[in-house]
């Protein structure tokens, strides 16, 4: 038996849960028609084999047809969920974990032009910032069929073989009516504490009538909103107390903070760059004040912090979520004794961004999150050992490397720098993005332990490829700066990535024009504007910045804000001419009728890259597939086969920024899914 405070069992209620880390409640947006069906169960599967306690679904499932997902959430309030959530639950149970399910109706917390067009409900009518629905002010009938709804949820749930559920009220309906800002109903349910908690028990004295004594049941609540007239830290502690004496439920999961903006999200689910657990404190003033089962999870992206979270008793499970998304088997490498071996979470927020801009959440740097299916966390030992030279060490090349060196091969890596990581050595100039690295760190590491050779400060051409006899070639050469947008003076611009680089440095009157919407050019101005310079950011876009995405942009905003940035969006930069020392901007705009010039002394274009591709097309004529890549066998994740030229010397392929301008997980998942099969 281990004496690591990590890995000994707990007994919650009946249940025995084999360590102390869950994967809390959350949703990927894998349901397919609002069902847990393969895509789903094999990502969580993949969760238990590694080892973890438990993993909760859904974050969270729906109740009732007005509570509409803004994206793709579980729908149990659909009888056809029980037999795919007994798939899930089965397959989960037979790897030696526990599953349970969060439960919701989200209130105001939606929109009302979503599925069935129906109203969006709340204890008042003030709308939420984020979702931004005008609620209907509940009426005594809609409170009856919605505690019915979550009665009949918690049944299905219970015949999906369920080993419990956690009823989520932080910021949704529960928490509506918890809260002095957002409930204005009359007495039984409205006005004191007593009755603005009312509604809370009678769902679960519905639900302990339905499921039974045995059946495990909590709650994800907040134990302090953090907001002027909202729930304080001593209403959370009565809270917690009374959920406690109800006898209703089992565990309690406390989080901190309020969800009614991006703002406020972000600091409940903090990202990279802000403080690791910061909410751990607190959880533990929840457990010692009640002496009961509690959970927690919010930024707990390590192992040490996780362990000293139950070891000083502060938690009952400490929840890794977004650590167990970028590495499935962190619990089986604990036990192995390879916690050096642990895909780091950079908190980089790819997955929980992505969720409302792209549908589906994937971990920045672990491709194979969400694509159970079809490519593999752990990579498998080639039939045949053959050599490999890759041209490139940023993500891309990176992780090729590293695939194709754990599937045995020789591989060597040609890097033009005298260090590895490409643009992610540029993102990580940032203090607050430095957990960037960890990127490439950890690639770095993997390479070496499989004999992978590196030859950096090393500008190869074909010659230098060919001279290697590789069987295989890959071009992850990345790009350089687009500048040359404009009509007139191109020559005149700088690069975002010349200031962030230090290159060059900032003016004291700035455009940061920002075509490209991404972190680059949030970055560039955030580095001029900490001179004391004035800086504009200019987009032609609706919106600033799309590519950043909600949470992520939180912190640029706070600091940009601060430091006096204006934003402007719809406009155009056209062209740019000296005058004297100073430059004119002339600006226009998409929509028409637009001439304007605007003087700066430096102007920064954010326009992404150019593919860095002269070596690839040398290389392409030696080559057996002159570079062609089968999009049906990349789908289909199957080896390249492509024979375009029989006298050819090897295959060829480029991947990343070198084919064009994507993102660091593309990069990542090109690397993947070609090199798994080579």
């Amino acid at each position: 038996m281990s004496n690591d405070p990590l890995l000994q069992p707990y007994r919650l209620k009946h249940l025995t849960l084999r360590n102390r880390i869950i994967v809390t409640s959350h949703e990927p947006a894998y349901p397919e028609d609002g069902l847990p069906k393969e895509r789903y169960r094999a990502y969580h599967v993949e969760r238990a084999k590694g080892g973890v306690a438990m993993t909760m679904t859904a974050g969270s499932a729906a109740v009732s047809r007005d509570s509409p997902p803004v994206f793709n959430n579980l729908l149990v309030y659909k009888d056809e969920v029980v037999p795919w959530m007994k798939q899930l639950t089965d397959a989960v149970h037979e790897e030696g974990a526990a599953i349970m399910i969060q439960l919701t109706h989200l209130g105001r917390r939606t929109r009302w032009d979503k599925e069935f067009w129906l109203p969006v409900v709340s204890p008042s009518h003030h709308r939420e910032a984020a979702h931004r629905a005008f609620p209907k002010k509940m009426e005594d009938w809609d409170i009856e069929r919605i505690i019915k709804d979550y009665a009949d949820a918690a049944e299905r749930m219970k015949a999906g073989g369920m080993d419990g559920i956690e009823l989520q009220a932080y910021g949704h309906l529960m928490d509506q009516f918890w809260s002095p800002l957002t409930n204005e109903l009359d007495g039984p349910y409205g006005g004191s504490l007593d009755n603005r908690l009312r509604f809370t028990f009678d769902v679960l004295t519905e639900i302990r009538r339905r499921v039974g004594p045995d059946f495990i049941v909590g709650v994800r609540y907040t134990g302090d909103e953090m907001l002027e007239g909202g729930l304080t830290r001593e209403d959370g502690l009565e809270i917690s107390r009374r959920l406690k004496e109800s006898g209703l439920i089992d565990f309690l999961n406390v989080v901190r903070g309020h969800i009614d903006t991006d703002a406020g999200l972000t600091d409940v689910i903090p990202i990279q760059g802000m403080a690791n657990s910061p909410h751990l404190d607190f959880a533990g003033e929840i457990r010692a004040a009640t002496g009961f089962p509690t959970f927690h999870a919010a930024k707990i992206p390590d192992v040490a912090t996780a362990r000293h979270a139950i070891a000083s008793g502060k938690l009952d499970m400490v929840g890794m979520t977004r650590a167990h998304m970028t590495d499935p088997h962190i619990v089986r490498k604990i036990v192995e004794k390879r916690e050096d071996e642990i895909r780091p979470c950079v908190g980089a927020n790819y997955c929980l961004d992505r969720i409302y801009q792209g549908g589906a959440a994937y971990c920045i740097h672990n491709a194979a999150t969400g694509r159970e299916l079809s490519m593999p966390h752990t990579i498998a030992k080639a039939e045949k050992r053959r050599k490999v030279v890759i041209v490139g060490a940023g993500p891309a090349g990176m992780e090729a490397a590293r695939v194709a060196g754990a599937r045995g091969h020789d591989v060597v890596v040609l890097e033009a720098a005298v260090v590895p990581g490409g643009q992610i050595r540029l993102t990580a100039r940032s203090p607050r993005r430095r957990e960037m690295i960890s990127i490439i760190d950890w690639r770095m590491a993997q390479c070496e332990k499989h004999g992978v050779a590196f030859r950096f400060n090393t500008w190869a051409e074909a010659d230098t490829v060919r001279r290697e006899k590789p069987d295989v070639v890959i071009i992850a050469t990345g790009g350089l700066p687009h500048t040359d947008v404009l009509s007139k003076g191109n020559e005149l611009v700088v690069s975002s990535w010349d200031i962030i680089s230090g290159d060059v440095k900032p003016g004291a009157n700035v455009l940061v024009y920002d075509d490209a919407g991404d972190h680059a050019g949030l970055q560039a101005a955030e580095i001029i504007a900490a001179t004391g310079a004035k800086v504009e950011i200019m987009t032609p876009d609706r919106a600033f910045a799309p590519e950043v995405m909600a949470m992520n942009l939180v912190p640029y905003m706070r600091s940009l804000q601060k430091l006096d940035v204006t934003f402007t969006v719809t406009y155009r930069l056209k062209a740019v001419e000296k005058e004297g020392n100073q430059l004119i901007a002339h600006v226009g705009s998409d929509y028409g009728g637009v001439a304007r010039a605007r003087h700066f002394d430096q102007v920064v274009i954010n326009h992404g890259t150019i593919p860095l591709d002269e070596l690839y097309f040398e290389l392409k004529p030696a080559s057996s597939n002159l570079g062609e890549i089968s999009h049906d066998q990349l789908i289909a994740g199957i080896r390249q086969s492509v024979v375009r030229n029989p006298e050819g010397e090897f295959q060829l392929f480029r991947i990343g920024d070198a084919v064009a301008a994507r993102n660091t997980h593309a990069a990542i998942y090109d690397a993947l899914r070609l090199l798994k099969d080579v």
